[in-house]
C-alpha cells in the first residue's frame, strides 16, 4: 500500500540510522544542535516502534481491529504509517477528521468519537458519509438525527470504577437502563443502531470488569435485535497502555469472554481504539533547564530559604515546557509521566538530590514533578522524558505564545526495511533523508533516577 504524497508538504524529515546508529544518537544531534540555536524543547520519534506495536496487536489480537485514537498523538506521519498498516481511526473534531480523510481513509473506517459533539462535526461527518458515531444520551441521540440521519450508532457503556483516579471523573456512557431507552427513541428515530462500546481503562487489572461489561454489552445487543436493529459492532475501547504485558493480561481476560458472549461464529466485528499504545514509548521528549532554585527542607519535610550546614538540598528546577504544552498529560493522569534521565556525564558516585521539576509558565498548576532523585543541574542542561508519545503534543501556550516543540523522526535501516516487507512505500523524496552515523561517545547519562522514599 503506498502512502499519499504529503511528506513534502508539510516539511517531514526522516532520518534513517546507519548501521549502529540508535535513538540516542539522534537526540545527541538535535540537543548540539539547539544547544547552538534557541535550545527549544523538541521531541525524537522511532518509527520502527509504531510499526512494531501494529505487528504486536496482530500478532496477539487477531480477532480485534484497531481504530487509533487521533487524540492521543495527531501527527501526521504517525496518521500516514498508521493508515498505510490498515487501522481505522477514531477522530474527536473536524481537524482530526480533515487530517485522516488528507491520507485516503475510507470513510467507513473512521469513528467520530466523543459523546458531546459539535453540530458543525455531525454534519461534517453526514457530508463525508462517515457512518460511525458514537453517542450515550437521547440529546446526542436527537442531534444525530437531525443532521446525520444516516448514521449508524454506536451506544456508549457505563463502566464502573476499578481506580482510585477514576472515582472523581465525570461518569461517561450509559446503564443498561438507559440504553434500553436510547434504542427505543432510536428506533422512533428512525436511526439506526449498529452496536456498542465500552472501555475499562489501563490502570484497571479486575478481570471482573471486563466480565461486567462484556456481559453487559451482550444485553444491549439482545436489546436492540428484540427492537429489530442490525446489532453488528463491539467496540471494546482504549485502555492499552503499550506494553507487552499489559497487552498480554488483557488479551489473556478478554479473549475467554468474548467467545462466551460474541464467538466468531456470529460474524460480529470486534475493534478497539488504542492510541497511547501505539506511540507513547515511540517518543523522546528532551526538555532544556532554564532557571533553578535552592530550598532546604526541615524535619517535618516543609521547604524553607535558609539554608543551614545540616540541611539537605532540594532543587526547583524550571523547564523550557510544562503541563500547559507538552506534559498536558499531567492534567489528565497523575501516573504518566516518566522519570526522566539526566544528559550529561554522572559518575556513579555523584550523589542524588530530591528535585522538583516545573515548566516555564510561573504558574501553581504548572509542577511537571513533585519529586524526584537527580544529579545536580545547571542552567542549560537537558533531561529527557521517554514514553512522551501520548497527550502531549497539541498546541501549547507560554506567555500568551503559541509553541510547538518540534518532531524529528528517526527509523533504523532494519525497520525500514520490515516497512518496504509490509509493502509499505513513504511517498518522499530522497531530500528529505539524511543518515546518522552512530555517535563513538554518547553522552546521555547512565545515572539511575527514582522517586524518594
Amino acid at each position: 500500500m503506498s502512502m499519499k504524497g504529503t511528506l513534502d508538504e508539510l516539511h517531514f524529515s526522516v532520518e534513517l540510522l546507519e548501521g549502529s546508529a540508535a535513538l540516542r544518537d539522534v537526540i545527541d544531534k538535535h540537543i548540539h544542535d539547539q544547544t547552538l540555536a534557541l535550545k527549544s524543547a523538541f521531541f525524537v520519534a522511532d518509527l520502527g516502534v509504531i510499526v512494531r506495536q501494529q505487528v504486536r496487536w496482530r500478532t496477539k489480537m487477531d480477532q480485534i481491529r484497531p481504530f487509533y485514537t487521533v487524540k492521543s498523538n495527531s501527527s501526521p506521519m504517525v496518521v500516514e504509517i498508521l493508515a498505510a498498516l490498515g487501522t481505522g481511526f477514531v477522530c474527536s473534531n473536524k481537524h482530526e477528521l480533515d487530517l485522516v480523510k488528507g491520507f485516503g481513509v475510507p470513510s467507513q473506517d473512521i469513528i467520530l468519537g466523543g459523546t458531546c459533539k459539535q453540530l458543525s462535526h455531525i454534519k461534517y461527518a453526514a457530508k463525508h458519509n462517515i457512518p460511525l458515531l458514537v453517542c450515550d444520551n437521547e440529546a446526542e441521540l436527537r442531534k444525530i438525527a437531525r443532521c446525520h440521519p444516516k448514521a449508524k450508532v454506536l451506544l456508549l457503556l457505563t463502566s464502573e470504577s476499578c481506580c482510585d483516579r477514576e472515582e472523581t471523573a465525570i461518569p461517561f456512557g450509559s446503564t443498561l437502563k438507559d440504553c434500553r431507552h436510547l434504542l427505543e427513541c432510536a428506533r422512533e428515530l428512525s436511526l439506526h443502531v449498529t452496536g456498542v462500546k465500552f472501555n475499562i481503562p489501563s490502570c484497571c487489572q479486575d478481570a471482573q470488569a471486563f466480565s461486567r461489561a462484556v456481559s453487559d454489552a451482550r444485553c444491549v445487543f439482545d436489546m436492540g435485535e428484540e427492537l429489530g436493529f442490525d446489532m453488528s459492532i463491539l467496540d471494546v475501547g482504549g485502555g492499552f497502555d503499550g506494553s507487552e504485558a499489559q497487552l498480554d493480561k488483557v488479551n489473556q481476560t478478554l479473549k475467554p469472554m468474548l467467545d462466551m458472549y460474541f464467538p466468531l461464529s456470529t460474524g460480529l466485528t470486534i475493534i478497539a481504539e488504542p492510541g497511547a499504545y501505539y506511540v507513547s514509548s515511540a517518543f523522546t521528549l528532551a526538555v532544556n533547564i532554564i532557571g533553578k532554585k535552592t530550598v532546604a527542607r526541615d524535619f517535618s519535610g516543609q521547604p524553607h530559604n535558609a539554608l543551614s550546614a545540616n540541611d539537605e538540598p532540594e532543587f526547583l528546577y524550571y523547564m523550557n515546557d510544562g503541563v500547559y504544552g507538552s506534559f498536558a498529560n499531567k492534567l489528565l493522569c497523575e501516573d504518566s509521566i516518566s522519570m526522566p534521565l539526566a544528559h550529561k556525564e554522572v559518575s556513579a558516585e555523584e550523589p542524588l538530590f530530591s528535585s522538583s521539576l516545573w515548566g516555564p509558565s510561573a504558574d501553581d498548576l504548572d509542577q511537571v514533578m513533585e519529586r524526584c532523585l537527580l544529579p545536580e543541574l545547571s542552567v542549560g542542561d537537558w533531561l529527557l522524558f521517554s514514553n512522551a508519545g501520548a497527550n502531549g503534543l497539541g498546541a501549547s501556550f507560554t506567555d500568551g505564545e503559541e509553541h510547538k516543540p518540534p518532531v524529528f523522526y528517526c527509523i533504523t535501516e532494519h525497520d525500514w526495511q520490515e516497512l518496504h516487507n509490509c509493502g509499505i512505500t513513504l511517498d518522499v523524496r530522497m531530500t528529505n533523508f539524511s543518515l546518522v552515523p552512530c555517535c563513538l561517545q554518547p553522552n546521555i547519562s547512565k545515572a539511575s533516577v527514582s522517586t524518594p522514599a
